[in-house]
């Protein structure tokens, strides 16, 4: 699981995608996937990028809580394009069961009715709870499911995967 030779391989998709022409917007769901959008968007040069915060439409709210509350705070969502008719291409470091997907596009549809939506992720850990395929992956992973993935960001901006246990 090597996470910035992931991002390498999403930044040269969307980099030929952008050399052909193709308009896109960048939202990034809170947190990881805010930090890859962030990154893309300067490698890019394309001169915005946007963050999903899912917190009150996760359907664990109840359990997450403050935490949810805290996250909502610190990275609030910003899109700061007009979402209706863009393209927009949701980014987020693991995709597991598709929930916090959902909670995204819920989010996102808040601000309007984009043309497109595409998915993007560093590491797919293929199993899903929802009908959520990734159209852009880095790496398919497969980790025991006590186990999470947690990205990590250094001072120099690059990425790499952390093994958690799940708590």
């Amino acid at each position: 699981m090597n996470a910035e030779q992931s991002y390498l391989k999403l930044l040269e998709v969307l980099r030929q995608r952008k050399d052909a022409g193709d308009v896109f917007e960048l939202a990034g769901l809170a947190m990881g996937g805010a930090w890859i959008a962030e990154r893309l968007a300067a490698d890019l040069n394309l001169p915005h990028f946007g963050v999903i915060n899912v917190a009150f439409h996760r359907d664990d709210y109840a359990e997450k809580g403050m935490t949810a509350i805290r996250t909502s705070s610190t990275m609030p969502t910003h899109l700061p394009y007009e979402v209706n008719g863009a393209n927009v291409i949701l980014i987020d470091d693991v995709l597991l069961t598709g929930r916090t997907v959902r909670a995204a596009l819920n989010e996102l549809f808040d601000f309007g009715r984009p043309a497109q939506v595409e998915l993007m992720v560093l590491a797919d850990r293929e199993k899903r709870e929802l009908p959520v395929t990734a159209d852009f992956v880095g790496e398919p992973v497969t980790i025991p499911e006590h186990q999470i993935l947690v990205l990590e960001k250094d001072g120099a901006g690059k990425f790499s995967f952390q093994l958690e246990e799940r708590a």
